[in-house]
């Protein structure tokens, strides 16, 4: 057996930091290993890292020399905003003179940032103009801000997105001088000079206890043999090199929801779904749309920032939620959870306990209502109803679940409440259930709303050890089809390991050209590849907000290209099944359209709309629309091709025109044009980025229609 190459993904929760292996060839996990989350320890949560690591492959004889890729999720980011442990910083805004600089002076002149805690990040300000800036008198500031506590330093320069150099002058000088820096046009590039120095003096705060945990963290798994550089999960699903984390490690907040949305998505055949991670206290509830999770600027404190994270939702209620009861009524289940009351759940106790048990209310703390229901068993000890109990009794659980339990016990303790409420045993689990899923609709209806999915291609995919307790139920309820992967328990550290490296840059540009959004590409490339990713596997995808002026650039790629691929290709007929299921009709109603060899492109009519699916070579669902068309066309002809197919797909059915999306199929490639809006700008990238081809090579054209609904 030849050396294998091996994939380390390590996930810091709450409770465990968990390791998993995965084989890169065959995507199989072939070892584990769990700690607990080492809070206490003087090296914090990077002890817990290290030690799962190295258990995972002590156990599963793994030889450091098969790792080709190690990350971590890490919580570090906002433990330390959450508990200020935050260093004092010294901001040091930079402009010109006259009304731009009393404004720059006034715009990065910020005050302490209130951390929502009762916490703050303390921040001294200064103002200098830039023609009196040198390295004596930069010198001099910072000095200044030394001796009056700042131990880290920020430059913040009015319109430094277009001239970065008095800022890289600070930075630098800071540098020799033994302090920390964080340049704001380094963190973001987009205009709102406010908004930009409060996410930089955020950045900044964090940076000397990121900086000394990275180091000790890089040093324990430098230790163990492994050669390869050690990367770190972004709160945005990405990943990046621990050398560029120390310089923004502020992009890590809530990189452990990010890692189980990743997670699930290699798992995921469909490309729209809403996502939940079902732990025992709370749900993270998110989106996967067009194959990717969406992502929103972070709120800080009240304030908005430029840190891209997670659009993630965190509802209190889960698996282990308490419900709230009295006689005749189901009030509430959660916020509560058995974990908090320090109880136990009645389905994973010993049936025989259950023999003369009393049904009692209490207050799991102090001010909480006192109406939690609990159980007093027959040893004296207590346990209380869950979430998880009701979905044992209503038998909604797959077998081998990780939430199956004692069903008889389950069914004792809900007919103790049964009896209080006035129902059937399964009636008031039903009613447990219901009052969890009426909490957890409204923010999956938001969701939609917000990102203008269409309810017809919803996909509700679980993941968390509480996944099967309470999906199922909300999936029947609202009438969507759902999906719990396997090893759910374990996603949010698969997830890790399967990350790519993603780079966003963002600029302010009105009315942007091609020759505009080729240059942002070009950037967002240069930056994943500076993070780790390979140039061959990286793949940008752009935004155009019209209403905002502002175009994205994200490049996602690979730490390495596979120079094998031993999963099993999809032929035309599987891909074919795959879509009618998507779909939701028999195979014979549908239709393959188009296809490359390595993509497949299937419709099926249904009145006026198309409904359309792309599938890749492995069988998964690239695009899934339920209104679009394709056509086959080649290089030399793919301009006017489009122009013709453009005005049929556009919607003019309101006074505002509502263009297509465009996607284009090249080989393998599926290139996404979806976020781009104006014909011109989505041909002349097409003519820029397949420069390389020949005439006569074959494309397929895929344009999809948009509405205002």
């Amino acid at each position: 057996m030849g050396k294998r190459a091996i994939r380390i993904g390590i996930d810091v929760g709450g409770t465990h930091t968990k390791a998993v292996a995965i084989d890169n060839a065959t995507n199989e996990i072939v070892g584990k290993g769990s700690v607990m989350t080492t809070h206490t320890a003087e090296e914090g949560v990077a002890k817990g890292v290290v030690d799962s690591f190295r258990k995972c492959l002590e156990t599963s004889s793994i030889s450091p020399d098969e790792v080709i890729f190690i990350a971590h999720s890490t919580t570090q980011a906002t433990n330390a905003l959450l508990e200020g442990d935050v260093a004092n910083v010294g901001v040091i805004g930079i402009g010109k003179g006259g009304l731009e600089g009393i404004l720059a002076k006034r715009q990065t002149r910020i005050p302490d940032i209130d951390l929502g805690t009762g916490k703050f990040i303390h921040i001294d300000s200064e103002f200098m103009k830039s023609k009196e800036m040198n390295k004596d008198s930069v010198k001099a500031m910072i000095k200044k801000m030394y001796d009056q506590g700042d131990r880290v330093i920020v430059a913040s320069k009015a319109f430094g997105v277009d001239d970065m150099s008095e800022e890289r002058l600070v930075a630098d000088t800071a540098e020799e001088m033994g302090l920390p820096s964080s340049m704001a046009s380094d963190i973001t590039k987009l205009y709102g000079l406010t908004t930009r120095t409060r996410t930089a003096a955020l950045n900044a705060s964090i940076l000397p206890k990121m900086m000394e945990t990275a180091n000790s963290t890089e040093s324990s798994v430098r230790s163990t043999g492994v050669k390869v550089p050690l990367m770190i999960m972004r709160g945005d699903g990405g990943v990046m090199e621990v050398n560029e984390m120390k310089k923004r490690p502020v992009l890590t907040m809530l990189s452990g929801p990010a890692a189980s949305v990743i997670g699930a998505l290699m798992y995921l055949r469909a490309s729209n779904g809403i996502y939940f991670e079902v732990g025992g206290t709370s749900t993270n509830i998110g989106v996967i749309k067009n194959g990717r999770p969406a992502v929103d600027y972070a709120i800080i404190g009240g304030h908005r920032t430029y840190v891209n994270s997670l659009d993630v939702r965190v509802l209190g209620v889960a698996g282990g939620s308490m419900v709230r009861a009295k006689k005749g009524e189901i009030i509430d289940v959660g916020p509560r959870s058995a974990h908090i009351a320090n109880m136990g759940y009645a389905c994973f106790t010993d049936t025989e306990l259950f023999k003369g048990a009393e049904l009692y209310h209490m207050q799991p703390r102090e001010n909480d209502p006192s109406d939690y229901v609990a159980i007093r068993l027959n040893n004296g000890e207590s346990v209380t109803i869950t979430n998880t109990c009701a979905a044992n009794v209503l038998g909604i659980l797959a077998p081998g679940d990780y939430a199956c339990g004692n069903v008889e016990s389950a069914r004792m303790a809900i007919g103790l409440l049964a009896e209080e409420v006035g129902m059937s045993i399964e009636d008031t689990a039903r009613a447990i259930l219901q009052k969890s899923t009426d909490k957890i609709k409204p923010v999956i209806e938001d969701l939609i709303s917000k990102y203008k999915i269409e309810r017809d291609q919803i996909v509700l995919v679980g993941a968390g050890g509480g996944a099967g307790t309470l999906l199922t139920f909300t999936a029947n309820d609202m009438g969507f089809k759902y999906q719990i992967p396997e090893n759910a328990e374990v996603i949010s550290s698969i997830g890790v390991a399967l990350a790519m490296v993603r780079e966003m840059v963002e600029r302010t540009i009105p009315n942007p050209t091609s020759q505009d959004i080729a240059e942002l590409k070009k950037e967002a490339k240069e930056m994943a590849m500076n993070s780790g990713a390979v140039e061959d596997s990286i793949e940008v995808y752009v935004e155009i907000d019209e209403q905002a002026q502002k175009v994205t650039a994200i490049a996602m790629g690979s730490t390495e290209v596979k120079t094998t691929d031993l999963m099993k290709n999809c032929n035309e007929e599987e891909a074919v099944e795959i879509a009618a299921e998507s779909i939701g009709v028999p195979a014979d109603q549908v239709e393959l359209e188009a296809a490359n060899g390595m993509v497949f492109v299937v419709t099926c009519q249904q009145g006026s709309r198309k409904q359309l699916r792309v599938i890749d070579k492995k069988g998964f669902i690239k695009i899934q629309r339920s209104n679009g068309l394709c056509v086959k066309t080649t290089m030399e002809n793919v301009s006017d091709d489009l122009k013709k197919i453009w005005d049929a797909s556009s919607d003019f059915s309101s006074e505002i025109r509502i263009n297509p999306d465009v996607y284009v199929i090249a080989g393998s490639r599926v290139i996404d044009y979806s976020g781009i809006p104006e014909y011109a700008q989505v041909n002349g990238l097409i003519e820029a980025e397949l420069a390389d081809r020949a005439p006569g090579d074959e494309l397929i054209l895929v344009l999809a229609k948009n509405s205002l609904r």
